[in-house]
């Protein structure tokens, strides 16, 4: 909890957490070493309507990793199995919000094809804009299988 207040640029309560964590406890990741929470990530799956048609989504709601074991692909690591969990759920698309400024969070939802789909002015209490960020999922058929494709990354779905 002290990492994701410390990392986060809104002073969510305890109930935000909670809400993610009993609705979707198998999108709620934890890293641990010797016996320390050293990186989490929060997501969580539903319908999102909107005026042309109804899309199974995914949202990634926080991520926080300790500082001594940042840049060592361990944000990396939690996001692509977050993603992975919500594919194997039929996600059609994935979204978020990062602050314009958070340049490290930029770079790397964007290496796994996340697309700035707006910018969302004043958004945060600090007054910092948000970027809205999206992946689409996209299906194709091969004789072999499933593939599933976003972006840069393929996986075969058996």
């Amino acid at each position: 909890m002290k990492m994701m207040t410390r990392d986060l640029s809104e002073p969510y309560p305890i109930y935000t957490y909670r809400y993610f964590v009993h609705q979707w406890p198998h999108l709620t990741l934890i890293a641990e070493h010797d016996g320390k929470t050293i990186g989490t990530i929060v997501s969580k799956l539903d319908n999102h309507k909107n005026k042309n048609c109804t899309r199974f989504r995914g949202y990634i709601a926080m991520l926080s990793v300790e500082p001594e074991y940042r840049r060592i692909g361990l944000g990396r690591e939690l996001v692509k199995r977050s993603i992975d969990l919500m594919i194997e759920a039929d996600c059609e698309e994935v979204m978020l919000e990062t602050e314009t400024t958070n340049i490290a969070a930029l770079k790397l939802y964007e290496s796994f094809g996340f697309i700035r789909d707006k910018r969302q002015l004043s958004y945060y209490l600090n007054g910092v804009d948000a970027f809205k960020l999206k992946l689409l999922i996209k299906w194709r058929y091969h004789e072999k299988g499933i593939y599933l494709w976003y972006y840069n990354l393929i996986y075969l779905k058996r």
